[in-house]
């Protein structure tokens, strides 16, 4: 067995700082609980504030320090995060937020001896780990070996090695474990100032010792530790099950009043849905947040803001903009406390296309992300595409609607191999640049002439008799002919006196083609 642990040492801090209004980022930040300061970021600390600090003096140490309230179930989404993303990588995930004296200390355990061969050896997984975790914006401590407590430990010491300890071999492992310190073991901390007082500062002390000695003074719990680290005892875990569909909800530090700090919060919650998502091996097709809002007797609890996407996406940035766009567009009912994403729409398809050169699937993803924003910015109707209608007149056979990328469905009314009556294979050349109203040509010895030049006639006729019904008959000729300059035109003449046409006149200009 090979495992990897990824220990996130300030991972309370760092839940609590994702949520902060964008003018907060860059001031001292500490945590505080029951008016004591349990954990410092490098600013605050710098300036001399440190854990079990009280409230007062932290702030006289620093007057701008932000001071947020520790919450557990802030930092249990947090690392549900991360063991979502680690869920990509192997279904053996499993998550400690403890250790076992009680003492804080998230890590995410990943088994992965038989995921090596998929991602290429241990150095490539481990690059890939890294590139998986850092949208979520986490420091993260990662080490590797051959049972979960020791890799947990190995990741939890030695702070000043910058990409970890890596052994694939127990016997490598329990020489690494003889010198690592006794307090990381969770009781060695409980009972640090005895043990230190007895000489006891490495594991490889506790091992030249009597067993029974050392359950008796300081518990079983110490040496089942040790005896799980080393691989002389057996340590079930049990792995995290990932949720068929995804919500979190998270607090924001201040209420939002505005989509710049809504959005503050919305992307540490679409980090999480990514992770969800590239854990189910899919991409996400829809999702909605939620804005919950200040309790008002004459307002609304949450309102909700739902995003569609015609080409499901994986991509955080995209999806940023898209509700961005959206947010920026709409106006809050009340200012926001809380937000929720959810989602529950999943496409379960390929990567989108990493090729060199463009293909037709990236460039229609190129052309469907554009067509995304912009109706995320002037709305569904605010961006529309021809379509084809049932009629034979030019000027009725096209029409104006709001542009859909989604791809068009099959029609199972019609039995396979059948050609429907308005794709383009079946219908005549025709341009699509028509005139507002048709242009009457002058004509030279029965030829029309356009710019004072004969046409020369290449293809025709195309005869349409059509609108009896309503009034608007059309009774033509059509032509494709060549101008002098060599330019395509679409021409057409009246065939009956009752025809949509001035008395007299005979050849018009309907269209160009580009």
């Amino acid at each position: 067995m090979l495992w990897i642990a990824v220990h996130l040492p300030q991972l309370s801090l760092e839940s609590l700082a994702a949520t902060l209004d964008p003018a907060w980022q860059g001031r001292p930040l500490a945590l505080i609980d029951a008016h004591r300061i349990t954990q410092a970021d490098a600013r605050a600390a710098a300036l001399g504030v440190q854990a079990g600090a009280k409230r007062a003096t932290a702030l006289a140490l620093a007057s701008d320090l932000v001071l947020g309230e520790a919450d557990a179930a802030r930092d249990a989404q947090a690392l549900q995060a991360l063991g979502h993303a680690a869920l990509a990588f192997t279904p053996m995930v499993c998550l400690e937020t403890t250790d076992s004296s009680g003492a804080p200390a998230p890590v995410v355990l990943l088994e992965v001896q038989h995921s090596l061969r998929c991602f290429g050896g241990l150095p490539a997984l481990l690059r890939q780990l890294r590139h998986a975790l850092r949208p979520l914006g986490h420091r993260c401590r990662i080490a590797s070996a051959p049972t979960a407590l020791g890799a947990a430990l190995l990741s939890r010491w030695r702070d000043d090695l910058m990409h970890g300890a890596h052994v694939t071999d127990l016997a490598a492992l329990r020489r690494l474990l003889d010198d690592a310190p006794v307090w990381l073991l969770g009781p060695g901390r409980e009972h640090w100032e005895a043990l230190q007082g007895m000489g006891l500062k490495q594991l490889s002390d506790l091992r030249h010792l009597p067993r029974a000695g050392l359950a008796r003074r300081f518990g079983p719990a110490l040496l089942a530790d040790l005896d799980r680290a080393r691989g002389d005892a057996p340590d079930p875990r049990e792995p995290i099950a990932l949720p068929p569909t995804f919500e979190q909800r998270i607090e924001l530090f201040t209420r939002a009043d505005n989509a710049e700090q809504l959005m503050a919060g919305a992307r540490v919650l679409i980090a999480r849905l990514l992770a969800w998502a590239r854990a189910r091996h899919a991409r996400v097709a829809a999702f909605t947040l939620r804005m919950h809002h200040e309790e008002r007797r004459d307002a609304v609890s949450h309102s909700e803001l739902a995003i569609g996407l015609a080409e499901a996406s994986a991509d955080a940035a995209h999806l940023q903009a898209l509700l961005g766009e959206r947010l920026a567009r709409t106006p809050l009912v009340a200012p926001a406390l809380e937000l929720s994403l959810l989602c529950d729409a999943l496409l379960q398809a390929g990567l989108p296309n990493g090729e060199l050169f463009a293909t037709r699937r990236n460039e229609r993803e190129g052309l469907t992300r554009l067509i995304e924003r912009l109706q995320a910015r002037l709305g569904a109707d605010g961006v529309q595409r021809l379509t084809l209608r049932a009629d034979h007149r030019p000027e009725r056979a096209m029409a104006w609607q709001p542009a859909d990328t989604k791809p068009a469905m099959p029609d199972k009314t019609q039995p396979a191999g059948a050609v429907s009556s308005s794709h383009p294979a079946s219908l005549p050349t025709r341009p699509l640049w028509l005139l507002n109203e048709p242009q009457p040509l002058p004509e030279q010895a029965a030829r029309p002439c356009l710019e004072g030049a004969p046409l020369q006639l290449l293809a025709g006729p195309e005869r349409i008799e059509s609108g009896w019904w309503d009034g608007a008959l059309a009774a033509r000729d059509y032509f494709i002919a060549r101008a002098h300059d060599g330019a395509l035109v679409w021409i057409f003449r009246g065939r009956l006196p009752l025809a949509d046409v001035p008395e007299g006149s005979g050849w018009f200009l309907q269209g160009r083609f580009a």
